[in-house]
């Protein structure tokens, strides 16, 4: 598949119902109802629902006799033209179109630099040999949403690449136009590395040039709060999000789907994987970090429920005995996003859930005052547990058998 390719990198509520195949999107008012009869948790978070950009989308499973599932997707206030900011969740796509791209190589990748604001990988440590592979900087972003792994991938594929597939695809809104936590210009960002794959043996079987990237955005006018920060100044007007990253919550939901149920999506929105690329995914979507052997993680700086913001919120405790969480988060600029697929084994549950919420109540960016731990995290977490508890009372006639989704996570 892609077990060795070693990179030489050069771095720098609610819409319409309609019924098709086994697809029903179900106009109601369910999870409104779900939060107001829990409103002690909810009410501060209703009552500013513009404030907030709250959306959600909760996805019943039922299963037929013959084991084939069936959707009915409820939504809360979700627009796809309400823009927000998609943080680490585009990391997902990003990683899926690499395992893509890379079906025919069998190598490792080396990253060089040949312009402004790049840098380049011959190695990476956290490797059981040392060597930057697809693979190990899948892993990374999966198991923690390791943000140098993104930038390395967003460089093996280039940004003409992961916008014209995904927009072919119909996921035409998507603009992933940018590395992240460093700052780059739009010049750098249009720019990728030069990129070589060596096999085992070190010979090189794959190379791709320095890319400028001609990609014609969608204009955009998208600015939000009331001020930001910039080099240590306040700014008192909107900040501008016009040419930064944008992914919408379907399309996340959709792609989080098509990963676990490549079949419940047309053929124009599945990815070209192999069987061994969807466990692949599968697997470190759902593995904690203090699973992982390579790359290792330590208990000091992470734990059993980090990256797990549905169900958990922000604590540190041990996950639920029977539970996986087969997810990618994001939080950035105040947003906090979690889109994620949970099945409980012991009680034969399994549901999708996403959902966005933007905690910055003083309305300026970059200041570092965000409401993550006062509403963001909380709000998840218990958003999480009502949809839980509303599965476990839901009758079922066919109980789901889950046994293609549980893996050994100790290899």
């Amino acid at each position: 598949m892609f077990s060795f390719i070693v990179f030489s990198i050069v771095l720098f509520a609610c819409s319409t119902t309609k019924k098709n195949t086994a697809i029903t999107v179900s106009n109601d008012d369910l999870i409104r109802n779900l939060m107001k009869q829990n409103s002690p948790l909810f009410d501060p978070v209703l009552s500013n629902i513009d404030q907030n950009h709250l959306q959600i989308i909760y996805t019943k499973i039922d299963r037929k006799k013959n084991g084939k599932p069936e959707f009915t997707d409820h939504y809360f206030n979700v627009n796809d033209s309400s823009y927000f900011y998609p943080a680490s969740t585009v990391k997902l796509p990003v990683a899926i179109l690499a395992l893509q791209k890379l079906n025919e190589l069998n190598s490792m990748m080396a990253t060089e630099a040949d312009h402004s604001g790049q840098t380049e990988v011959y190695n990476d440590p956290s490797t059981p040999d040392g060597r930057p592979t697809i693979e190990h900087y899948i892993k990374k972003i999966l198991l923690v949403s390791d943000n140098d792994a993104f930038n390395r991938l967003y460089e093996f594929l280039g940004q003409e690449y992961i916008n014209n597939t995904l927009h072919k695809m119909g996921y035409e809104e998507v603009q992933i136009v940018h590395r992240l936590e460093i700052s780059l210009t739009e010049d750098e960002n249009r720019h990728t590395n030069p990129v070589r794959f060596f096999d085992i043996s070190g010979n090189l079987v794959y190379e791709k040039p320095l890319q400028q990237s001609k990609f014609v955005y969608a204009e955009r006018n998208t600015k939000m709060g009331k001020g930001f920060y910039r080099r240590g100044e306040l700014i008192n007007e909107p900040f501008d999000f016009s040419k930064k990253n944008r992914m919408s919550l379907n399309t996340l939901h959709n792609i989080v789907r098509s990963v676990m149920f490549p079949k419940s999506v047309s053929k124009k929105q599945r990815f070209r994987l192999t069987k061994t690329d969807y466990e692949f995914l599968r697997k470190y979507m759902s593995m904690t970090p203090l699973e992982s052997k390579f790359p290792f993680y330590d208990k000091e700086n992470y734990w059993d429920t980090y990256v797990k913001f549905l169900l958990y919120g922000a604590e540190k405790n041990v996950s639920k005995d029977g539970i996986r969480i087969f997810n990618k988060v994001g939080d950035a600029y105040g947003f906090l996003i979690d889109a994620a697929y949970i099945a409980d084994y012991t009680n034969k549950i399994e549901f999708m859930l996403s959902a966005v919420i933007h905690c910055n109540s003083d309305g300026i960016f970059n200041d570092d005052k965000y409401d993550y731990d006062s509403v963001g995290y909380p709000f998840m977490k218990n958003l999480g547990q009502i949809i839980y508890d509303h599965e476990l009372k839901r009758s079922k006639k066919t109980i789901p058998d889950l046994n293609s989704f549980r893996f050994n996570y100790t290899q």
